[in-house]
């Protein structure tokens, strides 16, 4: 597993890229899609591509945290957490994709992801059967999961709240 664990944070910059270069352009583009979908207007109220840059800083730690520890300390809890990390960004495209099918129109994130999803999902498969799924394995990696869901809705709010500070 170890020769995959540096490419987490490579796949996640490269697909956030996308999001902090076309976010503004796509919300000045697109300014009725906060009209038919209300919950895209809930989210992204305070945009600014600041704040997105650092919702994205913040996401990033824990993604790069995570897998330079497990390449540098060969831990078996390293490579679990890394592992459910993993999961995470994988649904993460999955989303993304879902979201641009239901808005019926591109929304950067699309390419990277569509780029991203099958090569994390082959990164998936490689190193499942390095796991020994025991119960602490899968909580484990379930707890990274869901405190990767809390650190994204973290990160919504930084970058309102960032956003809110410099508009």
């Amino acid at each position: 597993m170890r020769e995959y664990v540096l490419l987490l944070p490579i796949i996640f910059i490269f697909h956030d890229m996308e999001e902090i270069i076309g976010f503004g352009w796509f919300f000045r583009k697109n300014p009725q899609i906060f009209e038919r979908f209300p919950r895209i207007t809930k989210a992204y109220k305070d945009y600014t591509t600041a704040g997105m840059a650092l919702a994205v800083y913040e996401e990033f730690i824990p993604f790069f945290g995570i897998s330079l520890l497990a390449y540098y300390f060969e831990i078996d809890v390293l490579y679990i957490l890394w592992f459910g990390l993993t999961i995470s960004l994988t649904v993460h495209f999955v989303v993304h994709i879902g979201q641009s099918i239901y808005v019926r129109k591109y929304i950067p994130s699309l390419i990277t992801s569509i780029i991203c999803l099958p090569v994390s999902v082959v990164i998936l498969a490689n190193c499942v059967k390095h796991i020994d799924f025991s119960v602490v394995t899968v909580i484990l990696i379930v707890a990274s999961i869901l405190l990767m869901m809390a650190n994204l809705k973290f990160a919504h709010w930084l970058m309102n709240k960032y956003g809110k500070l410099l508009g």
